[in-house]
């Protein structure tokens, strides 16, 4: 007990103590004695304990009837504590002797007795988890166990959410609330609108559910018109952009003059720095041609024409045409 580490901040002033992890999502642990992953306080041992006390039962005081005859036992104390949905339940549920009765219906057994192991100790296997998770799903739901439902949601978004499996997990996030889940599988949807539309879950959704289908082929058309719409703004943007730095290469060359071409009044010297507007070679050339073209008749030529709306346009624009060198501007 006296001896100090050296971590300590009685032995040395100037080493600080290891701070504490941050908190992250809750990770399926392993029965077989492996480390536990995530942030826990709880050790592999009293993991194994609560495993133990629900596999075993040991003075289980609560029975749970499943889908085909199934019985799982459990303890009222951590159904209570764990799910107020269960609490509610086990107030309103008769039974035997000290032994209360529940149902819980609608799924698979296998899926029941693994939400139950998960209300002990927070633990699950992947391989379950991979093959439940939307039941799981719709019970963390259902049962109002948050945790549970933060981790199928992971497990869905990261690896096992499928093109097989979109449409289903799209109308399951939708009746549990996960609003998060809805987005990706919708856009997962629209992604892959044609692969997706010849599985069989869309095939049992427009049976079941037109007028689901019917909004999800309205947001396809949506987005396509606002990708559209978003394309057009684009090449807009663009165009503006282009000219932009044509009027600012314009007036670059008649004002100050650019190496080869410049006013009459501008000594232009072969070792100038080199130009940094990107446009400035394309108006040099523009008004090479535009000063020796013999056509300059209204639709005569088109460079010529390009030139004389350049002209325009920076004449509209200008805000100083008594002093501006740029030609025909005033």
């Amino acid at each position: 007990m006296e001896t100090i580490t050296k971590q300590s901040p009685q032995g040395c002033n100037n080493i600080c103590p290891t701070p504490p992890p941050l908190p992250g999502p809750a990770m399926n642990c392993r029965r077989k004695g492996s480390a536990t992953k995530g942030n826990s306080c709880a050790s592999t041992a009293t993991r194994d304990l609560w495993d133990n006390l629900f596999d075993r039962g040991y003075r289980a005081d609560v029975t749970i009837r499943t889908n085909d005859g199934g019985i799982i036992y459990a303890h009222a104390g951590v159904l209570g504590m764990a799910s107020p949905v269960l609490r509610g339940m086990l107030k309103q549920a008769k039974g035997v002797g000290h032994k209360r009765l529940i149902s819980i219906h609608g799924v698979q057994h296998d899926a029941v007795r693994v939400f139950i192991r998960f209300l002990y100790s927070s633990c699950y296997e992947q391989e379950e988890m991979k093959e439940l998770v939307l039941p799981l799903l719709v019970l963390s739901h259902a049962f109002v166990v948050p945790q549970l439902k933060r981790i199928c949601e992971q497990q869905l978004e990261n690896s096992l959410l499928t093109l097989d499996n979109v449409v289903d997990v799209f109308q399951l996030s939708l009746l549990c609330d996960a609003p998060r889940l809805v987005l990706l599988t919708h856009r997962m949807i629209l992604r892959n609108i044609k692969a997706v539309s010849a599985t069989e879950g869309w095939i049992a959704m427009k049976r079941s559910h037109p007028a689901l289908e019917k909004e999800i082929l309205e947001s396809m058309i949506y987005e396509e018109q606002m990708e559209k719409e978003r394309i057009r703004k684009l090449n807009e943007r663009k165009i503006y952009l282009q000219l932009y730095e044509a009027m600012e290469a314009l007036v670059h060359i008649c004002r100050e003059g650019c190496r080869t071409i410049g006013p009459c009044d501008k000594d232009l010297k072969d070792d100038q720095k080199p130009c940094t507007y990107e446009a400035c070679k394309g108006i040099e050339l523009l008004v090479r041609h535009f000063a020796g073209c013999k056509l300059r008749v209204p639709g005569g030529c088109i460079h010529c024409k390009r030139m004389w709306q350049l002209l325009e346009l920076h004449s509209r624009l200008c805000a100083d045409s008594g002093s501006c060198r740029v030609p025909l501007c005033r």
